[in-house]
């Protein structure tokens, strides 16, 4: 679990008294007491190396365990750890602190910081993408009676669910993706060719996506 601790620092997270455990950002504007903490030490690094074809960039970890989370004597005790990306020229791209209960050394904090940075992905490839790609969950689902609302935005979060699942292992669809583009060029494409042809399955229907040969058509029907 991952988010800002800003709102929590007073206090002992929930979760914790059940085993649960937490990585918070920890924004330095916001925590000054563990900002005076790292002031004039050295603290333990870890550098990692990633490529990705041409693309190359420096992970560099840094981290100090047992440090109060705010003044005062009943200020609870974590462990703080930071990550800076830079690229081939040493430019900082991404920087980011965060704070857990969690052990921190060279063994986990590539993974603690993995864990903490997956709050961002979550939300851009999942909320955002439910919002503005298509699905329009935002904006469709504020009226309704008898549980109409939350009716819909299951069947939008299954249907959500189902596309992410096809992407992973159906081929026809990941080429059907591949030809149209962006995800809401699929869903236009779907929309604009069932209203003109019929299909007798959801494999023909993908597959003319992909080719763009249709099937055979029934003859017209006489009025």
């Amino acid at each position: 679990m991952a988010t800002c601790c800003r709102c929590r620092r007073n206090s002992s997270p929930r979760g914790t008294a059940a085993g649960g455990h937490f990585i918070f950002v920890c924004k330095p504007s916001s925590h000054q007491t563990i900002e005076e903490y790292l002031i004039g030490i050295e603290l333990p690094e870890h550098r990692v190396t990633v490529r990705r074809g041409r693309d190359v960039k420096v992970h560099r970890y840094r981290w100090i365990e047992g440090v109060p989370l705010r003044d005062g004597a009943d200020a609870m005790s974590v462990n703080w750890f930071a990550i800076e990306i830079a690229d081939a020229r040493g430019k900082i791209t991404y920087r980011n602190s965060f704070v857990t209960d969690l052990p921190v050394g060279r063994d986990t904090v590539v993974d603690l910081a993995a864990c903490g940075r997956a709050r961002w992905k979550i939300e851009n490839e999942s909320f955002n993408v439910l919002k503005s790609n298509g699905y329009h969950l935002e904006h469709n689902f504020g009226h309704g009676q008898r549980t109409l609302s939350a009716v819909l935005v299951t069947l939008n979060l299954l249907a959500f669910a189902m596309h992410n699942a096809c992407e992973l292992i159906e081929t026809l669809w990941t080429q059907a993706r591949a030809t149209t583009g962006a995800r809401q060029r699929l869903f236009e494409h779907l929309r604009s060719i069932t209203a003109y042809l019929l299909f007798p399955g959801w494999t023909e229907l993908v597959t003319t996506l992909i080719t763009g040969i249709p099937p055979p058509q029934p003859p017209p029907t006489r009025p």
